[in-house]
């Protein structure tokens, strides 16, 4: 079933999903299990599972030089969206990114999902590499998201790269893809961001999911700009709790998204007690999501981190 049908059926009530991680390279299935397992209670119709690019190391040869080496840390999206599904019985969403495939790879992946009956992605252009300042794209890869959502609507439609495929196997993907409360950091301006969302939304995106953001103003007002220009497709609040002191620094920078200022005094006050940072952490999401709830969004997505107790200590106190 496609998320779009869910949040149809749903008929106004607002549903929860979770986002999670695969494991570094080495670890088993039964981390993403034992994250899970204690959030099923709450029915989520869907599951969002990260995809993530390659990235380079150096590493010592035979003969003492160092080589510079492209490796995948965390792979196995596919074989998890396919564990979940049967374990729980739930919708897997994967994640497909522009940076670290080559749109035959990108071609590859989704005529493996299709087989697999997995009807849901989120199309993603993908952070830069670890170390490296700007987006770069694979050489024969997707440069935009846009892009990317461009490959997926063709193959609904059954037109393959190969163009000596004149009627392939039409795929039937739900295409969700990314939106900014509060901008794109590599965006000029709101006015430009919006448009290049309302863009992929036209080029076949179904649905939007949201960065994470900490003030609600900042969503209800996106939410009215996303309006403003006609994109009116369902729009899930991303929610991520701050849980340790030294987010207050490494959120907005990795992340590009504003910290409110009532949040981070409340903070500082008990900075150094990591018990206590945490519970206002938890207090301020459980707030936020009462409020997104109360106005009726479609969904609240929770990106987990690996962390069910905390996600699991809000979602009794909201849903």
């Amino acid at each position: 079933m496609k998320v779009t049908d869910y949040f149809e059926k749903a008929n106004g009530q607002t549903l929860i999903s979770f986002e999670v991680l695969p494991p570094i390279k080495g670890g088993g299935i039964k981390s993403i299990f034992k994250t899970l397992d204690p959030l099923m209670e709450f029915k989520p119709p869907f599951i969002d599972v990260t995809y993530h690019r390659e990235e380079y190391v150096y590493k010592a040869n035979k003969n003492g030089y160092y080589e510079k080496t492209s490796i995948r840390k965390r792979p196995g999206t596919v074989g998890i969206c396919t564990a979940i599904m049967h374990r729980y019985g739930v919708e897997a969403v994967p994640h497909l990114l522009c940076g670290g495939f080559t749109k035959e790879e990108t071609e590859d992946v989704l005529i493996d999902l299709n087989f697999l009956s997995i009807k849901n992605v989120l199309a993603l252009r993908g952070d830069a590499r670890k170390f490296e300042s700007s987006f770069s794209p694979t050489p024969g890869g997707h440069h935009y998201a846009i892009d990317l959502v461009r490959q997926i609507r063709n193959m609904n439609k059954g037109k393959y790269l190969d163009d000596n495929i004149e009627h392939g196997q039409k795929t039937n993907f739900c295409i969700g893809v990314a939106g900014y409360p509060e901008k794109h950091f590599e965006a000029p301006n709101m006015t430009t961001d919006l448009e290049l969302t309302f863009d992929k939304i036209k080029a076949g995106g179904e649905y939007i999911v949201t960065q994470m953001f900490f003030d609600n103003k900042a969503y209800f007002n996106y939410l009215e700009l996303c309006k403003k220009i006609g994109i009116h497709v369902p729009i899930v609040p991303g929610i991520k709790p701050l849980t340790k002191i030294y987010q207050l620094t490494s959120i907005p920078r990795f992340f590009h998204v504003n910290i409110p200022e009532e949040l981070s005094k409340e903070v500082l006050k008990v900075k150094d007690d990591r018990k206590k940072v945490k519970e206002v952490g938890i207090e301020w999401c459980i707030h936020q999501s009462k409020e997104l709830k109360a106005a009726g969004v479609p969904c609240i997505h929770y990106y987990t981190m690996g962390d069910s107790k905390t996600i699991r200590r809000i979602a009794e106190a909201v849903f």
